[in-house]
């Protein structure tokens, strides 16, 4: 198991609770395929045993033994406020599979659960299941989802709902916030533990550098600008961007008040408890910057330990100035792959400004017009592109695809070639929180059929399916104001 730090500054041996009469609501095959070693994964959800576990109502398996589960301490920045120690309120790490670790949420009470009942509802359970499988179809680095397990036990929450389980999967569940957990703590020994952990797990080439702690900063900082770039690519919002909610590894972690962009606004907010509008769209890479400089804070003691404060200050203040220059960059690729566009010129992240603006100010889809944008041909009219009724102003966006069409006979590929490209760069299909409100609506009624088909579409959201046609529409009137909480 990854996460191998013990003592109550660290984890806690948690038992789950267990719940009663489990069923299973959703499975993925392609998780269980990171985990399962000679064994038809298909296969795992008819085994009961797998049902308890994944459930919490039992430890052991055939293969494995999970009798020591541990809920983590950790601590954070929320909504840009110190919060103190936080830690696995209701998140429980069963242990080690095949390079995985297989934690639990929503299996009751941890040690740091404080005022909460540590369960999970089923709404927000499966909107958890779909949006980490869906991420990874988009090729977005996310935590897995393996599976949600139900029941009919009560849990308060804005109303009475029902318990369930999602059993999730990464490589580790490392946070910023384990790190600025032993910092605050001024705990120096427990923060070069961790670290070094960290390293040898899962960043062996920082081992061999001049300067081991800088490199792991560097890369996780890398890694997080990388991420946000692909979410401001495919129009997801996070929704929570705490700095205990931000993965070491690079990862979406903690789906909560998420959701994909409809109609584009460049400063929506996803989250109606953001009433500031800290984590809105267009400032996920600041925020994301702004964590990176909480992790620089948390490593600066082990910079310490070889170097004087104002040395070790100085190089990770050059270190995280790097942070905007790689997001810049990674995002000026994604958007020009989005365009159709190989070479770069001078003048291209303009283009994408100005569409993105114009995109903003009629509140234009972002998925299908994009997607919409591979269909064109360099030869077509301004006026016989109908991506034009979609735009308020036409004399602006008719001026945009004017110089769009110039750009793209600058490029060698012709026309077939660029649309092929442009159709592995903008998905036809995103879960759209009206598409996951319907499979919630029929789970809570038994009928798990929706949420299997989602996972159909949204394994391969770049390949057109016509006969899903209805779900890379935008969501009808009065269905694009749904309203996600961060119990949700």
């Amino acid at each position: 198991m990854a996460f191998t730090l013990t003592g109550i500054d660290a984890c806690q041996i948690t038992l789950p609770t267990p719940i009663p009469d489990p069923y299973w609501v959703a499975f993925s095959p392609s998780s269980a395929g990171l985990v399962t070693i000679n064994l038809n994964a298909s296969n795992l959800p008819a085994d009961p045993a797998w049902l308890s576990l994944l459930a919490g109502n039992q430890l052991l398996t055939k293969q494995h033994d999970f009798s020591s589960p541990i809920a983590t301490a950790y601590s954070g920045h929320q909504f840009g406020v110190w919060a103190g120690q936080l830690g696995d309120g209701r998140a429980i790490l069963l242990g080690d599979i095949a390079g995985q670790e297989l934690q639990l949420k929503g299996a009751g009470k941890t040690h740091y659960s404080r005022m909460g009942d540590g369960r999970a509802v089923l709404r927000s359970s499966i909107r958890e299941f779909l949006c980490s499988e869906a991420m990874h179809g988009l090729g977005v680095p996310t935590t897995r989802a393996l599976s949600v397990v139900g029941s009919r036990l009560s849990v308060l929450r804005e109303e009475m709902e029902t318990a369930a389980v999602c059993a999730r999967l990464a490589p580790s569940f490392i946070r910023i916030g384990h790190f600025e957990h032993y910092n605050s703590l001024k705990n120096i020994a427990r923060l070069k533990e961790l670290a070094d952990l960290l390293i040898a797990d899962h960043y062996p080439h920082c081992q061999s550098a001049q300067e081991p702690y800088l490199e792991l900063f560097k890369n996780i900082s890398e890694r997080n600008a990388k991420l946000v770039a692909q979410w401001q690519a495919v129009g997801f919002c996070h929704g929570v961007l705490n700095s205990d909610n931000i993965s070491a590894l690079g990862l979406t972690i903690d789906y909560g008040p998420f959701g994909f962009l409809d109609y584009f606004q460049i400063d929506h907010i996803c989250n109606h408890s953001d009433h500031g509008g800290r984590y809105a769209y267009h400032r996920q890479p600041q925020i994301m910057h702004w964590n990176m400089a909480c992790l620089a804070s948390a490593l600066l003691p082990l910079l310490e330990l070889k170097h004087s404060e104002n040395d070790a200050q100085t190089m990770l203040r050059n270190a995280l100035e790097e942070f905007p220059l790689i997001y810049t960059d990674s995002w000026q690729k994604l958007f020009r792959a989005k365009l159709g566009l190989q070479t770069i010129v001078e003048g291209d992240t303009l283009l994408v400004e100005r569409l993105l603006q114009a995109m903003h100010d009629s509140k234009v889809d972002f998925t299908s017009f994009f997607r919409g944008l591979s269909s064109i041909s360099s030869q077509t009219p301004v006026k016989d592109i109908s991506l034009r009724d979609n735009f308020v102003d036409r004399e602006i966006i008719d001026e945009w695809f004017k110089d769009y069409l110039e750009r793209i006979k600058t490029e060698t590929m012709n026309d077939i070639e660029r649309s092929s490209l442009m159709k592995q760069a903008n998905p036809k299909f995103v879960l759209r929180n009206h598409l996951a409100q319907k499979a919630i609506e029929m789970a809570q009624q038994d009928d798990f059929s929706e949420i299997k088909r989602l996972m159909a579409i949204l394994a391969t959201p770049f390949d057109d399916q016509p006969q899903y046609e209805d779900y890379a529409k935008p969501p009808p009137p009065g269905e694009n104001h749904i309203e996600v909480s961060c119990s949700s």
